[in-house]
């Protein structure tokens, strides 16, 4: 194990009595070298599960600095993610991994509309991934016939053959997935839950991620734009509904980071589009997998013109926008329209279930 700050070794234990665990008030924050040390032994395996937890669960009270997330996300690339970079440059949508339980996972349908207008889409998830272990995009598409258990270089042709691709964690990220019985047993979310989300399989430029408050975006994007493995153009995270990428009814607030413009907040109303759905409950689904499938089917093949459609045109369009593409939300929607309108969203879906 490579030692640091100044030669010392920083074991879990030793990060525990010194650094990390006296409390959310008194607790230290790790320096960059301590957070890269911690987790390159976690991926090890080297802690036992009684300090591993204790690490874990020291971390959450005290709220890692976008430094510690960005150190813990260079050991995941450098030591587990194995990229499969396309010839497009696609929008990476980083949704929580542990999935929604309540709402239509819209990202699917989405990512189709936004790939048919030209736009490349990649999404990533796991299995059921603690703590929620709720419905993510591998059982949605899965309910859509489409073939998940992919290699990393497989998914890139998948982006580049149908211009929507998904990576699948166990393979693209064995170290992590590797945690996944130990996360379990926490019973609370861990910081592995955010990193995941950011591991960037196909090497992308822009992000779009999602969040539960405004303050979090703004840690989340100082995370990317401080590692030392990414390098991100633009950076979009935004107040998704169960915090998941998908837009919110109502109001959801969005923060974009640009390399040329900095940072900056601001806030989607969808009554501004003439979408008149305002609850969470007005996209409420009973099984999340199999009628998220049977919304995306319907909303592709122009069967469906409810609030579905227009929150699958929105976010659309929001991925659109992401990839510097059109220029405004209003661009996009005018684009998810036009080819859910001439059926060649629906073309996207019959060459992701051929692939």
């Amino acid at each position: 194990m490579t030692a640091t700050d100044s030669g010392k070794e920083w074991p879990l234990k030793r990060l525990m009595t010194e650094v990390v665990g006296s409390g959310h008030k008194s607790a230290d924050d790790m320096t960059r070298p301590q957070a890269r040390e911690a987790f390159d032994r976690i991926l090890s395996g080297d802690p036992d599960p009684t300090t591993l937890g204790a690490f874990w669960l020291a971390n959450r009270w005290k709220r890692n600095t976008p430094e510690e997330l960005a150190a813990f996300v260079d050991v995941m690339r450098e030591r587990s993610v194995e990229t499969g970079v396309p010839e497009a440059d696609p929008v990476d949508c980083g949704a929580n991994y542990d999935g929604k339980d309540r709402t239509a996972l819209l990202g699917v349908a989405a990512g189709l509309v936004a790939a048919a207008a030209g736009t490349p889409v990649v999404v990533h998830s796991g299995d059921r991934v603690p703590t929620q272990k709720n419905d993510a995009y591998r059982h949605v598409l899965n309910a859509l016939g489409v073939r998940t258990d992919l290699e990393p270089t497989e998914s890139a042709d998948m982006v580049d053959d149908v211009g929507f691709g998904f990576y699948y964690q166990p393979s693209f990220n064995p170290g992590v997935d590797g945690l996944l019985d130990r996360r379990d047993q926490m019973g609370v979310r861990t910081f592995v839950n955010t990193i995941e989300t950011l591991a960037n399989p196909s090497g992308a430029s822009v992000h779009l991620g999602s969040f539960y408050h405004l303050a979090f975006a703004k840690r989340m994007t100082e995370t990317l734009t401080t590692c030392e493995t990414q390098d991100f153009d633009r950076v979009l995270f935004f107040q998704g509904l169960e915090g998941y990428d998908d837009v919110r009814p109502g109001a959801t607030t969005v923060a974009e980071w640009s390399s040329a413009g900095g940072l900056d907040d601001y806030t989607i109303e969808t009554a501004e589009y003439g979408m008149d759905f305002t609850e969470e409950d007005e996209l409420a689904v009973g099984d999340v997998a199999e009628d998220s499938a049977a919304i995306t089917e319907g909303v592709l093949a122009g069967e469906r013109t409810d609030q579905f459609a227009d929150a699958v045109a929105l976010n659309a369009a929001l991925r659109i926008y992401a990839r510097g593409d059109v220029d405004s939300l209003d661009e996009g929607l005018d684009s998810a329209r036009a080819v859910l309108d001439d059926g060649s969203a629906l073309d996207r879906l019959d060459s992701l279930r051929d692939f």
